[in-house]
């Protein structure tokens, strides 16, 4: 069983930075492909970003992109997303998630074996 522990969250003002942390329990982190997920109050769970084990390929979704910034550290079983120019439309939980073998795509929830617990972000205007 892999464990998943999400940290670095908080209140932030609209243009701020934060970045977020997700480390893993596993040794065969590398080997994982990871994935950052979010939802917002009364919202389903979104896609936000995902990096394939060797960090040579990520994924975002739209409405982050040139803003989000996925990566990995391997030898510390720890993924990141560092996140700038933030807006109240990014307040969410932000969740990290693990997939031992991808079956479909990365933005697809289903995907994902192992989840974390989240981690709240809030911006406010």
């Amino acid at each position: 069983q892999v464990q998943l522990v999400e940290s670095g969250g908080g209140l932030v003002q609209a243009g701020e930075s934060l970045r977020l942390s997700c480390t893993a329990s596993e040794r065969a982190f590398s080997s994982y492909a990871m994935g950052w997920f979010r939802q917002a109050p009364g919202k389903e769970r979104e896609f936000v970003a995902a990096i394939r084990g060797t960090g040579g390929f990520t994924s975002y979704t739209d409405s982050v992109k040139g803003r989000f910034t996925i990566s990995r550290e391997n030898a510390k079983s720890t993924m990141y997303l560092q996140m700038s120019s933030l807006t109240p439309e990014d307040t969410a939980v932000y969740y990290c998630a693990a997939a031992v073998r991808v079956t479909r795509s990365v933005d697809y929830p289903g995907s994902y074996d192992y989840w974390g617990q989240g981690t709240q972000v809030t911006v406010s205007s």
